[in-house]
């Protein structure tokens, strides 16, 4: 048993918490040792991930409904945006179980419940990344073809629906082992938490799993997204137009830079979350006051980028906010 709360995956510093995201330090209780710190997060922390919730769930259910219910709205990245969007609307969904057990200190909620809110937490960190990636390919592709002037015949909506459904079955084959492990087991205070039981040796199968995630989660797809657009500027920069292919069609051009600050704000959010794991797996960290709190922040960052994509689209695609604007006035009317 690796001893510990588990809040998305894992906590990034390696201390004893109590946040979404987290696997806490072998041996450690599911609270920070710190009193002090401890009291003032378990106000703060409700409060921050409340905000979360209500401003993703919104954000994230008004993309959904503007992409189901805008004829315009119906393009391949448009797809995969939804797609994304049902992945940050599960989370946020489920995030207000995880501060009932900020609030109680315990978890209440049974082992099924348990092994569905882990699981719903790993997808969203999995289809996110894989999504992104999918919508890097698909940008590289029509960039690339769009300066040939050469047309995409495979590129449809029904494939687009295919790969989607492939992405998720993916996702939820790297999440099954996680959701095998996951139970709800009395740490070292004899309080209930939802957490991984690992067979022994615990501390071997907690290191694998970090480096699985690790790999998976971020190594793999951004090295991928990485190389795609490094190869598509390279190209673009030593290409021999067409006439015709002098400058990118406008609406493509948006779309383009859209799929780029997505991915630039998702990279941001959880850099910081990976590049902590890594320090956790090679580092030994003392349980200061200063090492939780940057922990929860770290944490906290990676919960924000599920409430922030909604916000990107608003201000970076005409069509969404004019097709928002059009589905309210008619209900309006």
């Amino acid at each position: 048993m690796e001893n510990g709360s588990w809040l998305r995956a894992y906590n990034s510093l390696n201390v004893s918490c109590d946040s979404t995201r987290s696997v806490c330090s072998q041996n450690s209780t599911m609270h920070p040792v710190n009193n002090e710190l401890s009291s003032d997060f378990y106000i703060i922390l409700p409060v921050i991930y409340s905000v979360i919730c209500v401003v993703g769930l919104t954000g994230n259910t008004a993309v959904i409904y503007v992409i189901l219910k805008a004829p315009k709205m119906k393009t391949v990245t448009n797809l995969f945006i939804l797609n994304l969007a049902i992945a940050d609307d599960l989370f946020t969904l489920v995030l207000p179980i995880n501060i009932a057990e900020i609030l109680l200190h315990y978890w209440p909620f049974g082992v099924i419940l348990c092994k569905v809110i882990l699981s719903i937490d790993l997808y969203n960190i999995f289809s996110s990344i894989y999504f992104l990636t999918v919508m890097s390919i698909d940008r590289y592709l029509v960039v690339l073809a769009t300066v040939r002037s050469k047309r995409l015949p495979h590129r449809t909506y029904k494939v687009a629906k295919i790969v989607s459904l492939l992405v998720w079955c993916l996702v939820i084959v790297i999440v099954l082992p996680f959701t095998v492990f996951a139970g709800v087991y009395m740490d070292n205070m004899q309080i209930k938490s939802c957490g991984l039981n690992f067979p022994k040796p615990e501390r071997t199968w907690f290191k694998a799993s970090r480096i699985y995630t690790l790999m998976l989660g971020f190594a793999i797809p951004v090295s991928t997204i990485c190389i795609l657009y490094m190869v598509m500027l390279y190209k673009l920069r030593h290409m021999r137009l067409n006439s015709n292919a002098k400058a990118l069609d406008k609406a493509k051009k948006r779309v383009t830079v859209m799929v780029f600050v997505v991915l630039a704000v998702c990279l941001f959010c959880w850099t910081p979350f990976h590049l902590a794991t890594i320090v956790s797996l090679t580092t030994d960290l003392q349980e200061t006051s200063l090492v939780i709190g940057i922990s929860y922040f770290i944490t906290s960052l990676s919960y924000a980028n599920s409430c922030l994509n909604p916000f990107l689209y608003a201000f970076l695609d005409d069509n969404f906010r004019k097709s928002f604007r059009k589905l309210l006035e008619c209900r309006t009317a």
